[in-house]
């Protein structure tokens, strides 16, 4: 994949669901998040036409405000590792770890900025005005390795109904990691989003 990777929800849907395209402009995945489950599921296609399932996020909890979002390989049927988000502590300022295969942290990501999301989310409430927050509040989210290396970042892009976001790479990644980094941030994303 070539970085930056560009994130665009569509809102076409009653789905909550997006397209992941990397700096060339092709398609590297098609994010969809099935409706009216106790458990949250996700699942990452190969594209937007969903010919091929490549992985699946499942929350290991029904409806729980900290609960681990579990990776796995779809044809192997393998854990690939987890996302978990800091229960409370995420009310102010979002804040996850993510774990490898053998469930050990391997990354945090924290929100840069917390008075961006709470304008945001203010805003966002307020009939017409909320439908353009999109263009004024646009938080970010970094990647960071237990040494304290900066590896990715996630942030909001200006766009109508805040549906656009993109990825950028910070630092070379390990065999292994860009992978649970994408599935992690997807899957936090999902999570913020509904937050505002």
């Amino acid at each position: 994949m070539q970085f930056p990777l560009d994130l665009t929800f569509k809102i076409s849907t009653i789905t909550n669901d997006f397209l992941v395209n990397d700096a060339t402009g092709a398609e590297v995945a098609f994010v969809r998040q099935k409706l009216f489950k106790l458990k949250d599921e996700i699942h990452v296609f190969n594209n937007e036409s969903r010919s091929q399932l490549n992985f699946t996020i499942k929350a290991n909890t029904w409806l729980d405000f900290s609960a681990a979002y579990i990776f796995q390989d779809y044809q192997r049927q393998c854990e690939l590792g987890r996302i978990v988000r800091h229960g409370w502590k995420s009310l102010w300022k979002a804040s996850y770890d993510i774990y490898d295969e053998n469930q050990k942290p391997d990354f945090s990501v924290h929100e840069e900025n917390a008075m961006i999301k709470v304008f945001d989310g203010l805003f966002s409430e307020i009939p017409i005005l909320g439908m353009f927050t999109g263009y004024f509040f646009n938080p970010s989210y970094i990647v960071i390795r237990p040494d304290g290396t900066a590896i990715a970042r996630l942030s909001k892009e200006k766009s109508f109904f805040g549906r656009r976001f993109k990825v950028n790479k910070l630092a070379e990644f390990e065999t292994g990691e860009e992978i649970r980094i994408l599935l992690g941030l997807m899957m936090m994303i999902l999570l913020e989003r509904q937050r505002g």
